[in-house]
């Protein structure tokens, strides 16, 4: 069995171009919420984190890899608009009981994937707040193959 948690970045401001977007300061506190919540997972210890190369992903993702002490790693396919049937399968391929992953992003990315793994529709999607986490367990990473063990949202409990 292993873990994934699916993280939307904190709430960030408007501006053009979309990647280079930052967070707000609610969305800096946010972060470092969604990055405490984190580090009290057991199951995530020596996670791999990954998040897209936006800045919003990446100031929310700096956070949660000093609270957990691990490397941030900027993984494309990760963009807002990236077809989430490809990182399915890039996570699929990670074979039988990998160590637990940490996914940062954004909606409709993050919301597609969570709904895919865990419903396998190809419709299927779960609302996401900003800073929003989605704990989820499976065998192997694939459509409807996951279970949701937590939902949570800032401020994390």
């Amino acid at each position: 069995m292993s873990w994934l948690a699916i993280v939307r970045h904190g709430e960030a401001g408007p501006g053009m171009p979309d990647a280079e977007r930052s967070l707000t300061a609610p969305g800096e506190l946010e972060a470092q919420s969604a990055a405490r919540w984190l580090a009290g997972r057991p199951e995530l210890a020596a996670a791999t984190l990954w998040a897209s190369p936006f800045r919003r992903a990446q100031q929310t993702a700096l956070p949660i890899a000093a609270a957990l002490g691990i490397a941030l790693d900027t993984a494309d396919g990760m963009t807002p608009e990236d077809d989430v049937d490809a990182l399915i399968e890039r996570l699929s391929a990670l074979g039988a009981s990998p160590a637990p992953l940490i996914l940062v992003s954004h909606m409709p990315l993050v919301g597609t994937l969570a709904g895919r793994l865990v419903d396998g529709g190809p419709l299927a999607a779960m609302g996401f707040p900003t800073a929003g986490v989605a704990l989820l367990e499976a065998e192997v990473w694939a459509a409807g193959c996951a279970r949701l063990g937590a939902f949570v949202a800032p401020p994390h409990g």
